[in-house]
């Protein structure tokens, strides 16, 4: 059975998909507004539980010519007032254990980014906060084995765990989505996300290259995903996904939302109705 695991208003591991989504990195402010007013909208017209997410600092950038992020004191201001005009619990990723504590004052969930989910420290200082802790699962580990890291949480009382599927990495540049994956990550007793944008992405290639992305498999393995039962996705949005200043060739245009969306949640609602336990040894 799945542990309900509460972000402000969205009630996580229910029988209700939510979605996480925002921009990719923290841009200009008329960027964050926009986007943040489009999920109100969509989450209001769609009776979809929404958090908003967006990095502060992308620090696993390929060249260090890129866009990073405008640095945590500055992008806290700007979830912050995210959080204030639009009443989103916020999402957020941390690469440092000295960010854990600040960023948990603003923010409802900490995320562990993929390459770190098993620094021991980064995790347990997270989990001290209290916040609740989203875990992406490293490209490089077998999806079972993301209990250990759900663990080193644990240790210090913080139970408030949410794991998220982004697909495996094997050296060649390109993310392959295994849903036997969401079977695996779901025994673990936590909510379980896919988070789809980034399960698209062409590792080597620029982001604002257009084959940075296979943007036209999306829908494809969004089905995938909420067919096998996960109980939230995450799309990052942007109101003009090639001028976006990090993962340009995968964010999802956030016109487009909407209907992305509404098959998903059709989906989800049979899936709920006839979710049957597994029948083979």
């Amino acid at each position: 059975m799945t542990k309900i695991v509460n972000v402000g208003n969205v009630a996580c591991g229910s029988d209700k998909l939510f979605l996480i989504s925002g921009p990719c990195v923290i841009e200009d402010e008329s960027v964050m507004l926009r986007t943040a007013e489009t999920l109100k909208r969509v989450s209001e017209k769609l009776d979809l539980p929404a958090i908003y997410k967006s990095s502060f600092t992308k620090d696993n950038r390929s060249s260090v010519d890129f866009y990073m992020g405008p640095g945590l004191d500055e992008g806290l201001k700007v979830l912050a007032r995210i959080k204030k005009d639009f009443g989103f619990p916020i999402l957020t990723d941390i690469h440092y254990p000295s960010q854990a504590k600040p960023t948990a004052e603003v923010c409802d969930v900490i995320q562990i980014p993929a390459y770190l989910c098993m620094q021991t420290t980064l995790m347990v200082e997270a989990a001290k906060t209290g916040a609740v802790i989203n875990i992406k699962h490293g490209q490089f580990l077998a999806p079972d084995n993301m209990i250990k890291p759900a663990q080193k949480c644990e240790s210090v009382g913080n139970s408030k765990i949410i794991l998220t599927e982004r697909g495996y990495t094997f050296g060649y540049n390109d993310m392959v989505v295994d849903p036997r994956a969401f079977y695996h990550l779901r025994k673990t007793g936590y909510p379980v996300v896919f988070d789809i944008t980034h399960s698209i992405r062409k590792y080597g290639i620029p982001s604002a290259d257009p084959r940075g992305g296979n943007r036209e498999v999306m829908p494809t393995i969004a089905r995938a995903g909420v067919a096998a039962g996960v109980d939230g996705v995450f799309i990052e949005i942007h109101p003009d996904p090639a001028c976006a200043k990090c993962d340009a060739a995968s964010q999802l245009d956030m016109s487009k939302l909407e209907e992305f969306m509404k098959p998903l949640l059709e989906l989800h609602a049979v899936e709920v109705k006839h979710r049957m336990q597994p029948v083979l040894a």
